[in-house]
């Protein structure tokens, strides 16, 4: 197998700000449609019903869709413009979150992007949202 095709099946830490420090780790592995982002919950990003607070999700998948959206741009920074989120299932503590994301659309100054978090094959949040490229008129 080669080196690149090892590399997809491999996750690696990804650092993404002081706030996914605090509470991530956050984690990606290459595909050959781009990167899949993951997260490993735990009891303290749970609610007071005993699943992952919904805010952690929406977080998690904001910050998955800004990489991505950084990786399109050619490692262009871009801001959170706009999140539409649904909350489809819950999620409990211990179970690894993974999203997938697509880029729809790239204007001169925005770029329209869309992703899914699930578990295993069970989805647990749509979004779809649009970021501000910056420096951008």
């Amino acid at each position: 197998m080669g080196e690149e095709a090892q590399d997809r099946e491999v996750w690696h830490p990804l650092r993404m700000g002081d706030v996914t420090e605090f509470i991530g780790p956050y984690v990606r592995r290459k595909t050959e449609k781009g990167y899949v982002y993951g997260f490993q919950t735990d009891d303290r990003h749970a609610n007071i019903n005993g699943v992952i607070h919904g805010g952690m999700l929406v977080t998690f998948i904001d910050q998955a869709l800004g990489s991505t959206v950084y990786e399109a741009l050619g490692k262009r920074r871009g801001a959170t413009a706009q999140l539409n989120s649904m909350f489809i299932g819950p999620v409990k503590p211990g179970e690894f979150i993974e999203c997938d994301a697509e880029v729809i659309r790239i204007t001169r100054s925005l770029v329209f992007i869309r992703g899914v978090l699930r578990v295993g094959d069970r989805k647990v949040l749509a979004a779809d949202g649009v970021w501000k490229i910056l420096g951008a008129n």
